[in-house]
């Protein structure tokens, strides 16, 4: 078994430590378009879907999450490598994207969005007039 040290690790966890809790981590996110959606997944293991908050204002969807510590009130902390506290990102959507029928779901820590693209983005068959030949030629 290899094992490695980090030393900027130890160094950021003693500062943490030393000055206080640093800033939660953005949540990290995969997006994708599958047919007439778009979606997105958000990873937020540990987060409690009570404590979860989305809104879209405009073209602008935010997502609000928090991840409070397992710990009681007055534990020593011996090991606190996982991060808490409020989690934010903000996507910025396009006209495209219907953004009155967003569906959200949370399983197994995964934050799911499935924003539909809205009918006027969707491609269409424009139908051709027929005309004669004649007509075309002038």
């Amino acid at each position: 078994m290899l094992m490695r040290t980090d030393p900027f690790r130890d160094l950021d966890r003693l500062a943490q430590q030393v000055l206080g809790s640093a800033r939660p981590a953005a949540m990290q996110m995969d997006a994708y378009r599958s047919g007439d959606d778009f979606i997105v997944h958000f990873d937020l293991p540990g987060i409690d879907p009570e404590t979860i908050d989305l809104d879209v204002e405009r073209n602008v969807l935010n997502v609000r999450a928090e991840r409070r510590s397992p710990a009681p009130e007055g534990a020593e902390m011996i090991v606190a490598e996982r991060p808490t506290g409020t989690f934010t990102r903000q996507l910025f959507l396009g006209d495209t994207l219907d953004t009155e029928r967003v569906e959200a779901s949370y399983d197994a820590g995964v934050l799911t969005l499935r924003i539909p693209v809205a009918e006027q983005a969707k491609p269409r068959r424009i139908q051709i007039s027929g005309g004669s030949r004649k007509q075309l030629d002038r």
